[in-house]
């Protein structure tokens, strides 16, 4: 009877290790994602800022590292494996919630951030390619043009003209070259801001709701780890 509930408590924390194996998963492919899509927007966007999806990437492959000593532990019945295991995944479980906390806080001033570098980015326009290169793909995506409207070209481009990616199209009758007349007129900040202030919000949001879900797993295994001690001590 002790051995079959030995058996029985040992799987079921294996079961945990791999619940909290798949939240890591979520936390790298959440990550992931979001670099994929916008990291050609970094330019944009402060650095300390961007790393975060880097952060949940390492965070998830911590977290696969963890549950597989978690798992060995459990199907070895190896009580060092298992301690290990619940240590490492409660300061994985910290640290998650300190990142989510800090998103929530940084999303708040991320406005002023940008600001700052869409100013630095636009000032060394001619100077730099990649920088030229960032601007012309963000307002060719988001049919933008300059930070806040098409007057921030004017000292960097003669003539009221303006870079060639703030018009859509450009009707050859009336001029070769854009001008405020075919230009987009909604500056690009707010609309970047927008995209990454709703991503900050989700990346923050699924952290969170991951932690939770994670300290749920951790104080399970937790009960079935003392279950299991005590089938251990009775065979």
């Amino acid at each position: 009877m002790a051995s079959g509930g030995l058996t029985c408590v040992k799987y079921l924390t294996f079961f945990c290790n791999l619940l909290f194996a798949l939240t890591g998963l979520l936390i790298f492919l959440v990550g992931g994602m979001v670099q994929l899509n916008y990291a050609h927007y970094s330019n944009f966007v402060s650095d300390h800022i961007w790393t975060a999806p880097i952060i949940l990437m390492i965070v998830g492959a911590a977290v696969a590292v963890i549950c597989f000593l978690g798992c060995c532990g459990a199907l070895k019945e190896s009580s060092c494996m298992i301690l290990s295991f619940a240590i490492l995944a409660v300061v994985i479980f910290l640290f998650e919630i300190g990142l989510g906390a800090a998103g929530y806080i940084k999303h708040t001033g991320l406005q002023q951030l940008m600001e700052g570098q869409f100013n630095t980015t636009m000032k060394h326009y001619k100077e730099r390619d990649d920088y030229r290169d960032a601007w012309t793909l963000l307002q060719t995506e988001l049919d933008c043009c300059g930070t806040y409207g098409t007057n921030d070209w004017d000292g960097i481009f003669p003539n009221k003209t303006l870079p060639p990616a703030c018009c859509s199209v450009i009707n050859l009758n009336e001029a070769v070259v854009c001008t405020d007349t075919h230009a987009n007129k909604q500056g690009c900040l707010q609309k970047l801001l927008e995209i990454l202030d709703s991503k900050t919000l989700i990346l923050a949001s699924v952290v969170l709701a991951v932690a939770g879900i994670q300290m749920l797993t951790i104080l399970f295994a937790c009960c079935l780890y003392r279950s299991f001690r005590r089938s251990y001590d009775h065979v």
